[in-house]
């Protein structure tokens, strides 16, 4: 079993996160919190990395249709509305549309990478970073403070979700996550910071 304190997780700061100047921002709250960034990268990605970052599998682009129709529903939308902003009412065609909005969204602009360590990392990353719709999030959250963006307002205007950050959800996805990002070619630092590892 890994030391509590070894936990790794996976941040990539995306697009709109790099272009508002959030970088430095993001990186102290991490580091407010006793947790260490053991590797940082700045990189524009292809569109081959991100296609390959996301799930290829039909069960999980048809989930992003679900959601999508799930949205609608809740705004006073239905399924007439969803075909003429789609050209589908398809589920699986709706997800595929919204996957490759994720694809272009973050291959748009630079990328910052990094891998975080520290006691509960991943939890507590995603507690710090907050909820994936950024209108949902928490005022003290990245994403309460700096974003207010949301999946209705994204698909009307026919792209992803702005939500400035992703973090890995698990500790699995996070060790497929950094070794996919980083692997052989990166260098994942070992040092201890005053104050927390002493």
């Amino acid at each position: 079993m890994i030391q509590p304190k070894e936990e790794k997780t996976f941040v990539m700061v995306k697009p709109d996160g790099v272009q508002k100047g959030l970088v430095g921002e993001i990186i102290k709250r991490f580091e407010q919190r006793d947790l260490k960034i053991v590797a940082l990268d700045m990189f524009l990605a292809t569109r081959e990395e991100i296609d390959n970052h996301y799930p290829k599998e039909e069960k999980w682009i048809r989930r992003l249709g679900e959601k999508t129709l799930s949205t609608y529903e809740k705004y006073g939308r239905d399924v007439t509305d969803l075909q003429k902003d789609f050209g589908s009412s398809d589920l699986l065609e709706v997800g595929k549309v919204v996957r490759g909005w994720l694809v272009s969204y973050l291959t748009s602009a630079p990328m910052v990478r990094m891998v975080v360590q520290g006691v509960h990392a991943v939890d507590m990353v995603r507690k710090i970073v907050g909820p994936t719709m950024p209108y949902l999030a928490e005022i003290g959250t990245i994403r309460g403070d700096y974003s207010a963006d949301s999946a209705i307002s994204a698909n009307v205007d026919k792209r992803a979700v702005f939500n400035l950050a992703h973090a890995s959800e698990t500790t699995e996805e996070a060790t497929h996550e950094i070794e996919y990002w980083f692997g052989d070619k990166k260098t994942i630092y070992t040092y201890k910071r005053f104050g927390i590892d002493e």
